[in-house]
């Protein structure tokens, strides 16, 4: 991706080629104020100022740009987004108003994923000027976060197995003096053995862990953000079909998210006490592959009999969870690309959104729609825990009918995380099916931000 510093500079008067932002409001007065060959090549264009639209238009020597938005005076995250898909590379200014509100959506309309092709040279930036310098900074970090979860996602899993997951995470410990602990081997298996039990079957390379980071003065509040890092999800022995096997690449999404949100509280230098934890596996098939009907032993001490080896982020976080409890947190939030269910009830734009808290829910909430990010509450309903009761054990990890999904693997998770201890699980996709202005189709943070803001409000 091009240099995200770059995309966005102050207004200093530069030379810039101008943007209208026109509603359909203010098309008449628009039109008004154009040249006779102005308004012929608005014509010619069709333009009519629906949103995502634009036209270029003469200028003497150069041209301006015509930019469709659904109000001029109020300008969203998105509005300005597929300008930067679009126009030449160049230096930009809007002739009315000033764009901060839309800076994050000029970044990330301009992320390109272009590791493996060889078939594309892209052109150079859309600089974007803006008056509003404090709006820079936010955008760029977030832009950068954003970007962090696409290229981690989009990363085939061959190249972004536990080991790679496991080299990113350090590159951003050692960017911000963190300290930095693995577990791997005989100590993941005594430890945490439910990360251990569903990793197992992978390849050497592929070997499963548990990784963690610590930041932060240890009298500040505590913090744990926990990451669901399945990077490749075969189903194990009740293995998924071809067509549910084909995006598992996406299954460490949770991790990606976890990574990008850690980044930013080091980056900003929130006064907290963080602690990353990201139990990062494959769940392959072999051999020693775990299979349905097996007990496993947590690092909580509760036993679970495994009802199906594709529900296998609730085993793997489970221990991650109960790692995250032993230190006594103010708050914990974890990243997962969990369930179907979550997805089938809210689609892909919406990640499901569980807290124990109403004042927690309402926070993130509200902080996500106001960062053009909404996420949405489903219930933890403890009437739905029958659902992974057990003959054999204490608990099962998957419910016995297709009812509430996504509510029984957050029951599932409650069990443990440590009673009266604030927590956030967001069901999130982690993946756009289908472009839109701003976020190309592929890999995607959402909640990341919803849950980045939450955070400044409670600690910035």
């Amino acid at each position: 991706m091009t240099d995200k510093t770059a995309l966005i500079q102050p207004d200093r008067d530069q030379s810039a080629i101008a943007i209208h932002l026109v509603d359909k409001d203010g098309l008449d007065d628009f039109l008004k104020i154009l040249s006779a060959p102005q308004r012929s090549a608005a014509q010619a264009h069709k333009f009519a100022a629906d949103p995502h639209t634009h036209a270029v238009l003469p200028d003497g020597d150069g041209w301006i740009v015509a930019a469709g938005v659904a109000c001029a005076a109020s300008l969203s995250t998105w509005c300005m987004a597929r300008l930067a898909e679009v126009l030449p590379s160049g230096t930009y200014r809007c002739a009315n108003g000033d764009p901060a509100a839309a800076l994050l959506g000029w970044v990330t309309g301009q992320y390109r994923f272009d590791r493996y092709r060889s078939d594309s040279e892209p052109d150079g930036p859309r600089v974007l000027l803006t008056k509003g310098v404090k709006a820079i900074e936010p955008a760029i970090a977030e832009g950068a976060a954003t970007a962090l979860v696409r290229d981690l996602v989009n990363t085939p899993a061959e190249d972004m197995g536990p080991a790679q997951l496991e080299h990113e995470a350090q590159l951003i410990a050692k960017a911000h003096q963190a300290e930095f602990k693995v577990t791997t081997g005989d100590a993941l298996e005594r430890g945490f053995p439910m990360v251990h039990a569903v990793g197992r079957a992978a390849a050497r390379s592929h070997a499963p862990r548990l990784i963690e980071l610590h930041w932060g003065d240890p009298q500040h509040p505590k913090v744990a953000i926990v990451g669901k890092g399945v990077c490749f999800d075969s189903g194990g022995l009740d293995i998924k079909p071809a067509a549910g096997m084909l995006l598992m690449k996406k299954d460490m999404g949770g991790a990606a998210h976890a990574l990008a949100l850690a980044s930013l509280i080091m980056q900003h230098k929130l006064k907290v006490r963080l602690h990353l934890l990201i139990p990062a596996v494959e769940n392959a098939i072999s051999g020693n592959a775990f299979r349905p009907g097996d007990v496993l032993r947590s690092r909580k001490g509760l036993s679970v009999e495994i009802g199906n080896t594709d529900a296998e982020g609730r085993l793997v976080l489970g221990d991650a969870l109960t790692r995250a409890g032993e230190e006594d947190p103010a708050l914990v939030i974890d990243f997962a690309t969990l369930t179907g269910a979550a997805r089938v009830a809210l689609g892909p734009d919406l990640p499901a959104l569980f807290t124990r808290q109403d004042k927690t829910a309402e926070q993130l909430l509200s902080c996500g729609n106001a960062a053009d990010d909404p996420c949405w509450r489903l219930p933890l309903h403890g009437g739905y825990a029958e659902y992974l009761k057990s003959d054999v054990a204490d608990l099962g990890n998957a419910g016995g009918n297709g009812f509430a999904g996504a509510t029984v693997a957050a029951m599932f998770l409650d069990r443990f995380v440590p009673e009266g201890t604030d927590w956030a699980h967001f069901d999130t996709f982690a993946w756009r099916p289908a472009a839109k202005p701003g976020r190309p189709k592929g890999g995607d943070a959402l909640g990341l931000r919803a849950a980045w803001g939450m955070l400044k409000a409670r600690y910035g």
